[in-house]
């Protein structure tokens, strides 16, 4: 007990500043890796780490060279493999949190988007439609096509019929405006995915793996209604569902989808479509 009270009396109002944000940080890391493929290569960097402390107790000489030689070069190795978390990570904290559609903005947005993803899986209608959040997506609109126009399902209808010339792609929807059409995403190179996924699937989770943007994906086969945001994909929502899941993501809000609630269990965990229940 006195060894306790006299190691609490040589603390200092720094010490207890220092482990608070070291936590934060740590939590902030973890709740950002959490449920991607980024959490198993943490797992395996702590495996390399503890046969290298097996193998210098050990006296390992050939064993805890080679590990000592690969934990040696560890800067670079966390920069290529964690390339988009570190990308999405910094994304994230030169956004501004204070920016973003007002309430009635926000409403019409998505009452919006939902009528023309509903009239668009009727009738089987292939669609990608990005909403951007706090990450900027200035660099792929720039690519795209301007549009500028007034969001509303007759726009967003015309663009992504069959017949119209820019069909083809992603629009993006941000600033309170449709900002450009015919928009190409970065696709994910998550080996797990099943190669029924399509290309408009892989796009969207692309583009969630590296911002914060929600996109949702009408499947022109099926005409079934995904979306994806922090490289996760939830497949085969109904329009209520779809409505719920956008109010809770353009909130303003940057935590993720807590567990447990519907949109969880549609989760994709290997990028498949969810099977019915039978």
């Amino acid at each position: 007990m006195p060894l306790i009270l006299e190691f609490l009396k040589s603390l200092r109002w720094q010490d207890i500043a220092d482990v608070a944000l070291v936590t934060v940080i740590l939590y902030w890391i973890l709740t950002l890796i959490r449920g991607t493929r980024a959490i198993q290569m943490v797992f395996g960097l702590v495996v390399l780490g503890v046969a290298y402390l097996f193998a210098q107790g050990t006296e390992l000489n050939t064993l805890t060279w080679i590990l000592q030689t690969f934990l040696g070069s560890i800067v670079i190795i966390i920069v290529i493999l964690f390339q988009n978390e570190i990308r999405r990570a910094l994304a994230l904290v030169g956004s501004n949190p204070l920016t973003g559609a007002n309430p009635g903005e926000q409403k019409h947005l998505i009452e919006e988007v939902v009528k023309t993803v509903a009239a668009l899986s009727n009738r089987r209608i292939g669609a990608l439609i990005v909403l951007e959040r706090s990450t900027g997506l200035k660099n792929y609109i720039e690519k795209g096509l301007a549009i500028n126009g007034n969001i509303s399902k007759d726009l967003l209808m015309s663009i992504f019929m069959p017949f119209s010339p820019i069909h083809d792609g992603a629009v993006i929807i941000g600033g309170g405006t449709v900002a450009a059409a015919r928009c190409f995403l970065p696709l994910t190179l998550n080996p797990r995915l099943e190669k029924i996924l399509g290309t408009r699937h892989r796009a969207a989770l692309g583009l969630t793996e590296e911002t914060d943007a929600v996109v949702v994906v009408v499947s022109e086969e099926t005409g079934k209604i995904s979306t994806a945001c922090e490289g996760k994909l939830y497949s085969r929502l109904e329009t209520d569902e779809l409505k719920m899941m956008l109010e809770k993501l353009l909130a303003g809000s940057r935590k993720p989808l807590k567990p447990g609630h519907w949109w969880e269990r549609l989760r994709v965990a290997v990028g498949t479509e969810k099977k019915p229940a039978a």
